[in-house]
């Protein structure tokens, strides 16, 4: 009689595992304010760089340096703004109040998206990929209040994310568009 020994295995490992493989931030759907599909895709080439805005806040007066700053780059740089109530209740209007209030107030002029949730079971998966490590490949973070920005590069790829209290023309962000 012969005896089989089992012998146990060790599946081999990838030469992917222990790193992470970004998702692409190009798939992610959203819409407009206006109701329109955004297809980031579009911006492949640019850097973008994504603002969780509300009109009621403290720091919504940076929709002005928003504003300048993509006058100033708008040839390397799309900024992507998303209303959301989730902070202090700060962005309770309608889609056509929000964007009259952007347009009457500060001139804006680069996209504005449908208004969403950055965080929490309801967050949008824009904000899951902005701030989940498996997701973007780069870091894990939170959004912790309104106006926190996020800077994707031309590739898709997270370069670093920035807290409201940083303005928009910040050398910290402004030494990546140069």
């Amino acid at each position: 009689m012969r005896i089989i020994k089992k012998i146990k295995t060790r599946p081999q490992k990838s030469s992917n595992q222990g790193r992470l493989s970004a998702q692409s931030l190009h798939n992610i759907k959203i819409n407009s304010l206006e109701g329109k599909e955004i297809d980031l895709t579009d911006f492949k080439g640019k850097k973008m760089l994504f603002v969780n805005v509300a009109s009621k806040c403290g720091f919504t007066s940076q929709y002005k340096e928003l504003q300048k700053l993509y006058n100033v780059y708008q040839d390397q740089l799309m900024i992507i703004a998303s209303p959301c109530n989730q902070f202090g209740r700060q962005e309770p209007g309608s889609s056509s109040e929000i964007l009259s209030f952007c347009e009457r107030n500060y001139g804006i002029t680069f996209l504005v998206t449908e208004k969403i949730d950055v965080t929490g079971n309801s967050q949008h998966a824009l904000y899951n990929w902005l701030t989940n490590k498996e997701k973007n490949g780069k870091k894990s973070s939170s959004v912790k209040w309104n106006f926190q920005k996020y800077l994707v590069d031309e590739e898709g790829k997270l370069i670093d994310y920035y807290l409201s209290t940083t303005n928009p023309m910040s050398s910290k962000i402004i030494q990546h568009l140069k």
